[in-house]
């Protein structure tokens, strides 16, 4: 193997969402939405997921549109990090 192959790593999935909690430090809550297709019905559902994210400066407040993106597992819950404030 060369160094090359060994050091390169597969894009870590990023998310767009909304704030919906700040009260915890460097901690907010992150809901995003998603349309998933019913397998046997065909319907298209609206899901919702609520992600903990890590907030290393405290930037983000409750209904800014933020980008997050995995990571390595923070705690219990987080392993996610916030990447930056798309706005209002």
């Amino acid at each position: 193997m060369t160094e090359s192959s060994t050091s390169e790593r597969r894009p870590q999935p990023k998310r767009t969402g909304l704030v919906t909690s700040d009260k915890g430090d460097k901690t907010i809550r992150v809901s995003y939405r998603y349309s998933m297709k019913h397998p046997k019905y065909g319907k298209y559902l609206r899901r919702r997921t609520t992600l903990h994210v890590h907030d290393e400066q405290n930037k983000a407040k409750v209904g800014n549109r933020v980008e997050v993106m995995a990571c390595r597992p923070i705690s219990k819950t987080k392993c996610w990090r916030l990447i930056r404030v798309l706005g209002v």
